[in-house]
């Protein structure tokens, strides 16, 4: 999970994450469309980002498509940001 909340920690692969969400399966070049990094940059960010399976690749004859997957999130959601969504209960106390 640590991979995940480094990876998640850098606002330009948060970008890339919210563009592979808007349209799923991006080429590297598609992905780098309208971006203010270069290539290089794009290549690094999506690599950390592979390696905290928030992306994952598959190959489509010389290109390489790029696709979210969202589990490692939910892993997140379902660990740290789903029990305190519930309100406090009447057994809990809170320091002032």
């Amino acid at each position: 999970m640590d991979k995940v909340f480094k990876a998640l920690a850098d606002s330009s692969r948060r970008r890339l994450l919210d563009r592979l969400h808007a349209k799923n399966g991006q080429s590297l070049n598609e992905l780098c469309d309208g971006l203010e990094m270069t290539r290089q940059a794009v290549t690094q960010h999506l690599a950390l980002l592979e390696q905290a399976n928030l992306v994952a690749v598959q190959r489509q004859g010389r290109e390489k498509l790029h696709f979210l997957n969202p589990v490692p999130v939910y892993e997140i959601y379902a660990r740290w940001i789903r029990k305190f969504e519930q309100p406090p209960s009447a057994h809990s106390t809170i320091s002032k």
